[in-house]
């Protein structure tokens, strides 16, 4: 008994772990302020929380744009979508020594609010998350439907 209380509540975490799509209600009005104060006039498309963080998913000048908020409204990062053409030569790189023949699905600009940049590739449904000199950070399978497919 004891064994499966641990089991599932290894589960539980690790389902909760992942983003949550929510309305816009839920939404505490200090992270809505944020955004429209950084995006005036961006339509929110879709919400996420992710544990105690929120993103917002949009479009700026039919480029789709995601920002990501710490539960106080604060902005953390900035992620624009990219084509794949438009990735470091460091990061094309990578992904032809090290994944050869494998097309980049999706590629993604991140800024965080310091301004450092990165740069996200899916490739076969993996996330594959790039420095600005073209380091891999790391990688992350994509878990349940395509992203695209939300």
């Amino acid at each position: 008994m004891k064994n499966t209380l641990i089991i599932l509540a290894l589960a539980f975490g690790a389902g909760s772990a992942s983003a949550q799509k929510i309305k816009e209600a839920e939404v505490p009005a200090a992270i809505k302020a944020s955004q429209e104060k950084h995006f005036p006039g961006a339509k929110v498309t879709e919400w996420e929380k992710e544990g105690a963080n929120y993103e917002s998913e949009f479009t700026v000048k039919k480029v789709e744009t995601s920002a990501s908020y710490d539960a106080s409204g604060t902005l953390m990062e900035t992620e624009v979508e990219i084509k794949a053409s438009e990735l470091p030569k460091a990061v094309t790189d990578y992904i032809s020594k090290n994944m050869a023949g494998k097309k980049v699905k999706e590629a993604s600009k991140i800024t965080d609010t310091a301004g450092k940049v990165s740069y996200e590739a899916e490739i076969d449904k993996v996330d594959y998350l790039f420095d600005s000199k073209g380091t891999l950070l790391k990688k992350e399978e994509q878990k349940g439907e395509d992203k695209d497919k939300k």
